[in-house]
Parts: C-alpha cells; sequence; structure tokens
C-alpha cells in the first residue's frame, strides 16, 4: 500500500512536491506524484520524498509544479483533498473534465454536476448539434432546409444562456445545457 511517485512525462494530473528546508538551503529536492489518488497517498508520498531530503528532520513542503490539470491553478499549499479531487475528476473525464473546471473557474460541484446532468455529447459545432437537433424534433421540408440558419439559431441558443459549450480540439464542442 506504498504511495505512488511517477518519474516519467504523462498527461495525467501530477504534482511535483519540494521539500522546503532542501529548496530554502539552495538544494533541490522534491517528486513528482500521481494526483489522481487518495489525499492519504500522496500525503504517503510528499513524507516519503521528505524522509530522503538532504536536510535532517524536513517537515515542510509546497507543490512547486504540476501538470495535466489543463488551465486550472493549483497553490503552493493546495491541500491533498483537493488535489485528489480534481485530479480524479480529470483523470476519469479527461479533456472534457479539465475543460469544463475551467469554465466553472474550478468549481468541482458545478463541474460534476453539468457532466452527470447537463450533457448533449459532443459535435463538430454548435450548429452542427442545433441542425441535429432541429431535425430530430420538427418536420423540415425539402423546400425549406436550404434557408435555416444553424449558425444564427446556434448563437442565440448560446447568447440567451439555454445552452453553453466547452471546446477540447478545433473541430470538438461538448455542448450542455445552460442553468
Amino acid at each position: 500500500m506504498g504511495a505512488t511517485i511517477t518519474t516519467e512525462a504523462t498527461n495525467q494530473p501530477r504534482i511535483y512536491v519540494a521539500c522546503l528546508a532542501a529548496y530554502n538551503n539552495g538544494y533541490l529536492h522534491g517528486a513528482w506524484i500521481d494526483a489522481a489518488q487518495e489525499p492519504w497517498a500522496i500525503y504517503d508520498a510528499v513524507r516519503n520524498m521528505l524522509a530522503t531530503s538532504p536536510m535532517q528532520g524536513a517537515e515542510e513542503w509546497a507543490i512547486h509544479d504540476y501538470e495535466g490539470f489543463g488551465w486550472i491553478s493549483l497553490s503552493e499549499y493546495a491541500s491533498f483533498e483537493r488535489v485528489s479531487a480534481l485530479a480524479a475528476f480529470i483523470a476519469e473525464h479527461d479533456d472534457i473534465g479539465a475543460a469544463l473546471l475551467d469554465y466553472y473557474s474550478g468549481d468541482l460541484d458545478e463541474a460534476q454536476a453539468a457532466i452527470a446532468d447537463r450533457y448533449h455529447g459532443a459535435h463538430a459545432s454548435l450548429a452542427d448539434y442545433m441542425q441535429e437537433v432541429t431535425e430530430e424534433t420538427t418536420e423540415v421540408s425539402h423546400a425549406l432546409r436550404y434557408y435555416i440558419d444553424y449558425q444564427a439559431m446556434a448563437r442565440d441558443a448560446e447568447l440567451s444562456g439555454d445552452v453553453f459549450t466547452v471546446s477540447t480540439a478545433w473541430d470538438v464542442v461538448h455542448v450542455f445545457a445552460g442553468c
């Protein structure tokens, strides 16, 4: 039941935790730690890193770097509970999880509710989604099909708050019902 310490580059959420006693004395000592694990496991990995510090009796640490969290910022002293929860959400939902957390400014509860209750799928564009919904729910005559402006419908739906989108690639838009 040892903690996981990683050394290779990865897209999975991880944090670099540094020993502050070593840092303050001119040494770089720390470890990259898998963040998508239980908080106690992260704490165990930090304790193991501190035990191998070049400074005797090292106790203090700080998060000096992180990756795999998208645009979310972590503070130096973010709790392991928060780091673990954010990382687990991103690990479970990949790029869309990170994009939702960015959209909701790091509010994990809102991101979880959006993915669970309001997700309408991935589309090439919001206009494509609007066309799909329109054609599934409305009988559009062949003669009128070319006069419908799905771009305008998409813009109006987004501006009115009926839907919102997060993008994970240039041609991948994830559509959610508005609040």
